[in-house]
């Protein structure tokens, strides 16, 4: 996307290895940021030993927590995915940043959101490198396919740390060193429309973003005027998360959900990530100027209300081919 002009801002993007953070990391390189990225490990970008680490021996016990809560629920027979997660249950620990065609590269610092010690030395290290923060765009997060009567107690409280608990830290922390820059910043926070409907199969799930969605509105009232916060909602996305399976189905049958669900949609496809970063980009920028406490949602015109799909008449409304 063209028209957008951050030289000399500086934008750090959670999980932004792959999928929609590295979308959103490139829209924002491209429009002249230094852009930070974080993940559990480097993307496939990095030379080996060129990153810098941040992790801290807590992060152990947090990923064996998520990994536990993640075997139980999967022993009990629930497949894996979501379907309006845009990166799975990632936190960039699965990364793949493709080089790609941009005026700046991202820089890489190996991080867990979930761990505050991590947070601090992370923030700290882009303040000393590079002196301030305009962006942050918090966009790790999602879950696995997850009955609520399946999941275990200690998957569900995983999911709610990584999609509401570990972004409300990091906003906290970046909203300090927001304010004392004369600019102030702007916060933003991928959510998803499973925080504004039912989310049956990710329960945990949009109820962490339905509670994200909230603490937005309350943090743009606390924060400002200095600081905006925003969010951006989309539905599915089109990314390896999603066309691999990622909609509760087999990945036998993934590929055919994916097109059933496509032939729903009024705009007659998925959102792409380059759509999620588009917005991103708006909202951070001058023209947004009086957003705050605002979320915008992509879905491509919605979803075909149920009691139409339930009499067949939502093929009225259905793409055509």
């Amino acid at each position: 996307m063209t028209g957008f002009d951050f030289s000399g801002k500086v934008v750090l993007v959670t999980g932004g290895t792959k999928g929609i953070g590295a979308a959103i990391a490139q829209a924002f390189g491209d429009a002249g940021a230094t852009v930070y990225v974080c993940g559990r490990t480097p993307p496939a970008s990095v030379a080996a030993g060129s990153q810098t680490s941040l992790q801290t021996g807590a992060q152990e016990g947090l990923r064996a927590g998520l990994q536990a809560g993640q075997h139980e629920d999967r022993h009990a027979g629930s497949p894996a995915g979501s379907p309006d997660s845009p990166t799975g249950l990632q936190t960039g620990s699965q990364a793949n940043l493709h080089s790609a065609s941009r005026q700046k590269a991202p820089r890489f610092i190996a991080a867990d959101v979930r761990d505050i010690d991590t947070i601090d030395a992370m923030l700290a290290q882009i303040e000393r490198e590079s002196g301030r923060l305009d962006v942050l765009v918090s966009n790790a997060g999602g879950a696995p396919f997850a009955l609520a009567a399946q999941a275990s107690p200690r998957f569900t409280e995983a999911v709610i740390r990584l999609n509401l608990v570990a972004p409300l830290h990091i906003a906290q922390r970046a909203n300090a060193l927001m304010q004392q820059q004369p600019e102030g910043g702007v916060l933003l926070f991928i959510g998803s429309v499973s925080g504004l409907r039912a989310s049956p199969g990710t329960a945990a799930y949009g109820a962490a973003k339905a509670g994200l969605l909230n603490a937005v509105r309350s943090l743009a009232v606390e924060w400002a005027p200095k600081v905006r916060v925003c969010a951006v909602s989309p539905s599915l996305v089109e990314t390896e998360a999603a066309t691999s399976g990622h909609t509760g189905s087999s990945p036998a049958d993934g590929e055919a959900a994916l097109d059933n669900i496509t032939a729903t949609i009024p705009a007659g496809r998925l959102a792409k990530p380059g759509d999620i970063a588009s917005a991103c980009l708006f909202l951070a920028s001058p023209h947004a100027a009086y957003a705050s406490g605002s979320n915008l949602i992509l879905e491509g015109g919605g979803e075909v209300p149920a009691f139409l799909a339930a009499t067949d008449l939502h093929k009225a409304f259905a793409t055509k081919p």
